[in-house]
């Protein structure tokens, strides 16, 4: 597996993120999906890694930094034929490795209620996040779990 800073425009990472998009938006209601589109995620400020086995896409994650000293994840997502080969897992350990190198104090991420969620919430977990309130822009949601890790 090779993980790298990718620029969005190979087919394959745009069919798994239009993939993500439309199954998040599916699952959470109207204003409670906080899911990057493209453009969002080519934005200034943004770097989206992709995960690779060959011509492969297995999985991607996106980081940006909200203020100084504090970065958020976005858009974490393994192809379903790549699940349980601890893709999320190595996209996560490269995005905060990441933010240590740009001396990002704190992380956070927001992320799902409902069950389809809980590998993401227990992963995050694994890695140290724990909950905490609603960061940045966000609102107290019934349907986001929001999580932080100081670095």
């Amino acid at each position: 597996m090779h993980i790298t800073v990718d620029d969005i425009t190979d087919p394959a990472v745009i069919d798994l993120l239009d993939g993500h998009v439309s199954q998040l938006r599916s699952i959470s209601p109207p204003g409670s999906s906080h899911a990057l589109d493209l453009n969002g995620l080519r934005a200034p400020g943004v770097t989206f890694w992709a995960a690779r086995d060959g011509d492969e896409v297995l999985g991607c994650g996106a980081l940006t930094e909200l203020e100084p000293g504090h970065g958020e994840i976005k858009s974490m997502r393994t192809a379903p034929a790549a699940r349980r080969r601890g893709v999320a897992r190595a996209v996560l350990r490269e995005i905060l490795a990441e933010a240590r190198r740009r001396r990002l104090t704190r992380v956070s991420l927001e992320t799902g209620t409902v069950e389809f969620f809980a590998p993401a919430r227990a992963l995050y977990a694994a890695h140290g996040f724990t909950e905490c309130g609603p960061f940045g822009s966000y609102r107290l949601d019934p349907h986001s779990t929001f999580m932080t890790r100081e670095l």
